[in-house]
This record gives structure tokens, sequence and C-alpha cells, in this order.
């Protein structure tokens, strides 16, 4: 993709928000270095932080160097961009562990090989030895009290009065801006990206640069990405979506993404994939015609699932999803077993009520979901609607200890989605 296309990518994809003046004619005239921070607020970046994270992708498809902040020596301070109350100061140990797992995940994400080749820095390595002193004479002379207060992640904080904002977060936009102007001075950086909530702190460094250096910098930012509903992507019911194995499963991963509205999955499409337009309008066209088969989701989990996690592990979530789907649970593995019922409502059983003859269904299934009394429960069997495992019951029909798949759990079925989890009660 020739130089200059990374403004046109954003725009018609929908991730473009925010640009100073003179961007597109200074993309277009050579390959150019910009960057994107990241606070290392937790081991794992979200979902949500997939969205920064892709912006520096595309810019490294469209040609140019991007350069990943991670941010040791401001995440000890925090970001009170679209925060409503201070954020917990963290440890430099802490601090150290969170952005050791952010850059695992960042190296799967962008290339780091070829002339364009990405970058990871962190900014404790120019701040953590600026002295108080130099920084207040040859930075903060130029930044205006009055217009810091009113940058909207000042602003809104000094609104309430209970919650306020200390000196500590008000300064942190003048330690962005810093990194914006250490990043052009060392490696000829002259955009920062990030999300819309961003663009005060952007603008911030792009003044810097240019009352400090004479030169040009520039700013781009997407807007916030929001569900359907108008509540903040990358949550699920159980919490935050994250990147790692160890926080969200891929089996929980594919199945987040699988599982997006229809009238999302085409925006969630531009976001996420590197499909081109034709490819994204084309699954958008069968959606429309025949949205049951949700071939959008399909190919959407698929696509972000194999970027995050890898082939093998999206061909694991999609074993997992296909067994739920046909009833054939017992092929599961013990590892894709416990990340299927983490999503499944659970019922305990102590071991004695399982051995010998085991507990009739009669009288399990009004302790489950899938029934709400024992009247419900005998016509559901009678009408051999109930499944153990993927078997249809019988009306008689017991749950034994040889039903739990590798001992620990038996899976219930109701009609063709709804299942149940019981699992042996320890203890």
């Amino acid at each position: 993709m020739p130089h200059g296309d990374y403004l046109g990518e954003l725009a018609w994809r929908g991730m473009l928000h925010q640009a100073t003046d003179g961007l597109a004619a200074h993309l277009a005239s050579g390959s150019r270095t910009g960057y994107c921070g990241f606070d290392p607020t937790a081991d794992s970046l979200t979902v949500g932080n997939l969205v920064s994270v892709v912006l520096l992708a595309r810019l490294q498809r469209c040609g140019h160097t991007p350069i990943a902040v991670v941010g040791g020596a401001t995440g000890m301070i925090g970001d009170p961009s679209g925060k409503a109350s201070e954020r917990t100061l963290l440890d430099a140990d802490r601090v150290q562990h969170n952005l050791n797992g952010q850059k695992a995940q960042m190296q799967r994400l962008l290339d780091f090989t070829g002339s364009n080749a990405a970058r990871i820095v962190n900014n404790a390595d120019w701040l953590g030895g600026l002295g108080y002193i130099d920084m207040l004479r040859d930075v903060g002379k130029h930044f205006s009290v009055n217009q810091m207060i009113a940058r909207d992640s000042v602003s809104s904080r000094l609104e309430g009065r209970e919650q306020g904002i200390s000196y500590t977060e008000f300064s942190y936009m003048i330690l962005q801006a810093y990194d914006f102007l250490h990043l052009h001075r060392a490696s000829g950086c002259t955009l920062q990206v990030g999300g819309s909530d961003q663009f005060g702190n952007i603008v911030s460094g792009v003044d810097l640069i240019r009352r400090v250096t004479g030169a040009h910098a520039f700013g781009a930012t997407a807007p916030l990405l929001l569900k359907s509903d108008g509540t903040k992507f990358g949550k699920s019911e159980s919490g935050n979506v994250w990147l790692s194995a160890e926080k969200t499963s891929p089996y929980r991963f594919h199945q987040f993404f699988l599982n997006a509205a229809d009238d999302q999955v085409g925006q969630l499409l531009r976001w996420f994939t590197f499909m081109d337009r034709e490819q994204i309008e084309a699954l958008e066209a069968q959606h429309k015609t025949a949205p049951q088969e949700r071939a959008a989701q399909r190919a959407l989990a698929d696509a972000v699932t194999d970027m995050v996690h890898g082939a093998t592990e999206t061909a694991h979530a999609k074993a997992a999803a296909t067994a739920l789907f046909s009833g054939d649970v017992r092929s599961l593995s013990a590892s894709l077993l416990k990340d299927v019922i983490t999503d499944l409502p659970t019922t305990e059983v102590p071991a004695a009520q399982l051995a010998g003859e085991g507990v009739p269904l009669l009288d399990l299934l009004p302790t489950t979901s899938l029934a709400s009394s024992k009247r419900e429960a005998r016509e559901f069997l009678a009408a051999g609607a109930v499944s153990v495992n993927g078997e249809k019951a019988a009306a008689e029909g017991r749950l034994q200890t040889a039903h739990l798949l590798h001992g620990e759990v038996a899976l219930l079925k109701r009609g063709k989605k709804l299942w149940h989890a019981v699992r042996l009660a320890r203890g």
C-alpha cells in the first residue's frame, strides 16, 4: 500500500475521529514514524487496547514505522483521561511485571522485521533520569495552566469537587508530551495516535515539539468503540475480555466475537480485521441475506482469534463450539471442557449422590436452569428433550459418577441450545 493511504484506510473503516492539520500531506510525502502509548495497569492488554495496537499495525502496513511506548514511568502515575477518580498507584515491581506481559502480546501483533520494523520502548528509560528542576525549566515553562485545566481529562474531574484531581495526575499530560518530544528527537517520530480521549494529550505533545524545536508534529485519533447498547466495548458479563489466554481463554475470546450483535458486526470487521472493503461488504451482504448463518460473526471471530492467539488455538475454539452445537461433548479435552463450562450455569453435586445408582434426573433437573419444577422435568424427560453429554436421557434416567467427563463434570442439555453443567462438589 503506498504511503499516504493511512488516513483514507482509517476513514473508510470508520476509525478516524480527529486528525491535526496537514497530516495527510505529511504521510504522503515519505515513510514516517508514529507511536501510541500503553499504560501498564495490568499484565495483559484488553480487547479495548487492541484498537490502539491495530492503529499501529495499519500504520505499518501503509509503509510507516510504528513505535509502541509502554509507560514504565507514566504508568506509575496514571492517565486521568476517561477516569472519574484517582488511579491506584503501582509500585515498580508490579509495573515491570505488567510491562513484560504486554510486550509479549505486542510482539505477536506487530511486525518486528524489515525496513519499517516495529519497536517497543519504555518511557522509564528517558523519564526515569529526568530531574524535577530540569522538567520545570525545560518543559513546564511551555505549558499554560489555563490550557491544561481546559482539557477534557482535567476539566471533567475539576467539576466534581468530591473526586477532584491530584497534582500527580494533573502532571500526566506534561510527561506524555515529553514522550513525544523525546521520540521526535531520538527517532524522528512525527505522529502520535490513540483513542479520542487522548486528543488533548496528543495536541499538548504537538505544541511542545513546535515550541522547543520549531518542527511540525501531528496526531490522529480513533473514536471510542461502544457496544450497540452504548456501553463500553471489550467487556463481557464476566468482566474484561483480555488478550491473555490465562485471563480469557481462546475459546471464550472466540465466543465473545462470535456473539457480536448483528447491527455491529460490520463495524467490528472493519476495525479488528485486515480484510479489504470487498471482502467485508461481501460478508455484510451474505449476513443481510441469511443472518441466521452468522457468516460475518464467524469470519470476525476466526480472524481476530487467529491474530491474537494463532491458528491452532482458533481451531481448538471452533472445535469446542462445534462440539457444543452438535452435542459431541465427549470429544472435548479437559482444558477445553473447563473453558466451555466457564460460561454455563453450573450446579455442584456431592460425590455421594452420584455413587452407586446415582441421582434421578427427575430430582436433579429442578435444581438446574433446565426445569423449574418436577412437573416440567417429567414433561421434558418424557418428550426426550433432555440429554446427558450429548446422549438422549431416558424418562427414568439417572446421573452417575460414570457420566462425569474427565472425572469432573457432566453436561446436561434441554432442546437444542440450553446447556447446564453439573460439577462434582469437592471437599
